[in-house]
């Protein structure tokens, strides 16, 4: 069945960031879609969308609401509904959704199942231990060594990995999440590849690299993603393909063999690494700001897409398109992110075409726009070519005033100078 012939449907969008604001546009441009109801949303997605209140982790308060707003698709945007099942309670009220089973979110909820499925599924990926003890911490970081790769077992919001050649911040980050998985380095660039799937079909979007250290140079401390772009000038030919066949194809055929079929969203995190692609991780929704960018190229209809994955009408959907040129986002981080971020600050200049709320509230005295979480903004252009939408992206950032803000300064610029290599064997 072709997205034509499903005629106007009601989209509920789940989420407020700017993953979520993102989706949310892609949405709201799609013809197909008759009304789009976004709960919480943001300011931002506000625009485009009739904003509701839930709590979206709450399975029950959410189904409700797809009841109530007589939801044909359900579209689930951060990890913690999914994980919480909250997937499962719109599908048992015979609403299609959007987004895997609380069993199949596992993939991204729980590091240590991912790698027991990606060992069964024969998936190229670092070597890893499970670790519930400092025993067992001690003896896995002896075997890898620096630089030390520490992950928190369960969901962290971005911000459970830590990479450090620091052996006592690495037995500290284990320590604080008491069950981590630790891995062998992978050396080599990064790429985030979001893959549509109905469990079965499974299509890939363009691959996307985003930055996820605070400062320039990748320096400091981790965080949810300060920047990112798309399309890669330097990614081997043939990258997708490989991945589909080596990675995507065997983890949706372990996941369908457990009876757990993996339906939605799957975010495979990479390292071009001198063996070839190998799993960092995988996530179970868009990634945040890559869907920025990716979504930005996106020409074919976003809702008729995903209601084919939720509907399992994946393999008849026609192949997608995509808009010529580059996208780069570039995050502004409130003051102190990602330690205990500034709140509540005015912001101004956020109110053009390619500003994309992510962490934002309206005062309720007087509208103003104040800052409400650590990664506020994403500035959001395209261009015919990777140096142009980055130009356009900065400028957006100029054009932004928010006391004690920080972002970025080098987001994509290794790319567009040509300064990124691939390890060879």
């Amino acid at each position: 069945m072709g997205w034509v012939e499903l005629g106007s449907v009601r989209v509920l969008l789940l989420g407020g960031g700017g993953r979520e604001h993102a989706l949310a546009l892609g949405l709201a441009a799609d013809s197909g879609v008759e009304a789009l109801i976004a709960a919480p949303g943001n300011p931002g997605i506000a625009g485009v969308a009739e904003l509701r209140q839930v709590d979206p982790a709450d399975p029950a308060a959410v189904a409700a609401l797809a009841v109530e707003t007589a939801a044909d698709l359900v579209v689930v945007g951060p990890e913690a509904p999914l994980v919480a099942g909250v997937a499962d309670a719109v599908r048992a009220k015979g609403i299609a959704v959007f987004g895997p089973s609380a069993e199949a979110a596992r993939l991204e909820g729980s590091k240590a199942f991912a790698k027991d499925v990606m060992t069964a599924a024969g998936v190229p990926t670092a070597r890893a231990y499970t670790c519930a003890d400092e025993a067992a911490t001690a003896a896995a970081l002896d075997e890898f060594g620096p630089p030390y790769v520490v992950k928190n077992d369960g969901l962290a919001a971005g911000k459970g990995v830590v990479v450090t050649d620091d052996r006592a911040a690495a037995e500290r980050h284990a320590r604080e999440c008491g069950r981590v998985v630790i891995e062998e380095y992978l050396a080599g660039p990064e790429v985030s590849l979001f893959v549509v799937t109905d469990g079965e079909a499974a299509v890939p979007l363009l691959p996307a690299q985003d930055f996820k250290r605070v400062g320039d140079g990748d320096s400091g401390p981790n965080t949810g993603g300060m920047g990112a772009y798309a399309p890669l000038p330097w990614a081997p030919p043939g990258l997708v393909d490989e991945v589909m066949r080596d990675v995507v194809h065997p983890t949706l055929a372990e996941m369908r063999r457990r009876g757990t079929p993996f339906a939605g969203l799957l975010y495979v995190g990479l390292a071009i690494t001198a063996a070839g692609p190998r799993v960092i991780e995988f996530n179970a929704r868009f990634g945040d700001p890559e869907t920025q960018v990716v979504l930005a190229l996106l020409e074919t209809p976003l809702a008729g897409l995903l209601h084919a994955a939720a509907t399992g009408t994946l393999a008849g959907h026609p192949p997608l398109r995509w808009r010529d040129g580059a996208a780069v986002t570039v995050v502004l981080a409130a003051e102190n992110y990602p330690a205990a971020p500034r709140t509540g600050d005015v912001i101004t200049g956020a109110d053009r075409a390619g500003v994309i709320h992510a962490g934002t509230i309206r005062r309720a005295a007087d509208g103003a726009l104040l800052s409400a979480g650590g990664r506020v903004l994403c500035a959001t252009a395209t261009g015919p070519t990777l140096a142009a939408a980055r130009d356009a992206a900065y400028a957006l950032v100029g054009g932004i005033d928010l006391a004690g803000s920080h972002h970025r300064t080098d987001i994509a610029a290794a790319a567009v100078e040509g300064r990124i290599t691939l390890p060879v064997s």
